[in-house]
């Protein structure tokens, strides 16, 4: 099982778009810094997933996530 996730900064109005096949595993990986290209705005919540049987599903997901219809279908969401 594949997870599409997007976490949503506490301090700043930044999100982050990702997959993984661990999604506790990998927000507790964030919000520990481990992602340097967010370091600087932890702490992280997450605010919206998805599953997917295979990753190249969630990888192409994520892809539209990271378009302007996708952040459009995020920001509809929370």
């Amino acid at each position: 099982m594949y997870f599409v996730y997007v976490l949503k900064s506490r301090n700043f109005d930044r999100n982050y778009t990702g997959h993984t096949d661990n999604l506790e595993k990998r927000i507790e990986d964030h919000n520990k810094g481990k992602t340097r290209s967010i370091r600087a705005y932890l702490p992280f919540d997450l605010v919206y997933f998805e599953t997917y049987k295979t990753r190249s599903e969630a990888v192409a997901r994520e892809k539209f996530l990271k378009s302007g219809a996708g952040r459009e279908f995020i920001k509809e969401r929370y």
